[in-house]
């Protein structure tokens, strides 16, 4: 399955957060994360990212796309690339 990761999290848990979902998926652009992943490896983030965040401070939202190839991704302004930022 396709999904949007997006996250809104306290300044001290940040780094901890996009850590983990390098693991699984791709960065797209300030606190936003996408990718294919399977159910399990979803799964298996969230659970990990449950133990990081406070849920009284903290939010995640997952966006699962069921039909990956009719989204259209357009990008007005620069373009982010992880790489670019630290390379």
């Amino acid at each position: 399955m396709f999904v949007i990761i997006t996250y809104d999290v306290d300044v001290k848990r940040v780094a901890k957060v996009c850590k983990k979902l390098k693991e699984y998926l791709t960065w797209a652009q300030n606190s936003v994360f996408e990718g294919e992943i399977s159910k399990t490896l979803l799964m298996n983030c969230l659970n990990e990212l449950e133990r990081i965040i406070d849920k009284n401070v903290d939010s995640i939202y997952v966006y699962t796309v069921k039909n990956p190839k009719q989204i259209q991704k357009t990008c007005y302004g620069i373009k982010k690339s992880f790489e670019d930022m630290f390379l």
